[in-house]
């Protein structure tokens, strides 16, 4: 499946929310199709902690889920190694990924935000022409994405009424599905 579109929806919906009406955009965008695919995939929740927040408490509940609480940090390397040199290993990993397909993140975060990697998804699959560089990016989530957001879903599981839960699902499955060619998903 190639879906830029989604992964770059995920990708804002993940990043600290700085405009309200495009939350409001994507969270519609990532219903709409996400709903159409997976009709067990409930962003509901989502939708209505959107509809009914104004600006600051979107932001609020943000940082006090993903910046104050490290076992629901968006970092990959944070929930694959913990903090120990793997971590940046992986790190550089990324960020040579990135540069050999021609990607620049926007904004300082680190490689392994989850809304920079869905962001190099969106470039990778709006740029693939052949099926080798599909495989490529298909092995690429299945070793270096999906482990990470798996584990990410694992700690949302002991969060399950935290509005952002639906969207780290919602990643999980569009990665599974994205994968699913290779043997490791």
């Amino acid at each position: 499946m190639n879906s830029p579109e989604l992964y770059d929806a995920l990708s804002r919906l993940l990043d600290y929310p700085e405009n309200p009406e495009q939350v409001r955009r994507d969270q519609a965008l990532v219903g709409d199709l996400l709903g159409r695919r997976y009709p067990d995939c409930h962003l509901d929740s989502f939708a209505a902690f959107v509809a009914s927040s104004p600006e600051a408490a979107l932001q609020e509940e943000y940082v006090a889920t993903f910046d104050f609480n490290p076992t629901t940090a968006p970092y990959l390397g944070h929930h694959l190694f913990g903090d120990n040199q793997k971590k940046g290993g992986y790190m550089i990993m990324l960020k040579q990924e990135y540069e050999r397909r021609g990607y620049v993140a926007n904004g300082c975060e680190l490689p392994d935000h989850l809304a920079v990697v869905l962001g190099f998804l969106a470039h990778q699959a709006r740029r693939e022409e052949t099926e080798e560089e599909a495989e490529t990016r298909r092995r690429f989530i299945a070793q270096c994405v999906l482990p990470g957001v798996e584990r990410l879903q694992a700690a949302f599981d002991e969060r399950q009424h935290s509005p952002w839960r639906p969207l780290i699902e919602a990643v999980r499955l569009l990665c599974a599905e994205d994968c699913k060619e290779v043997p490791s998903c």
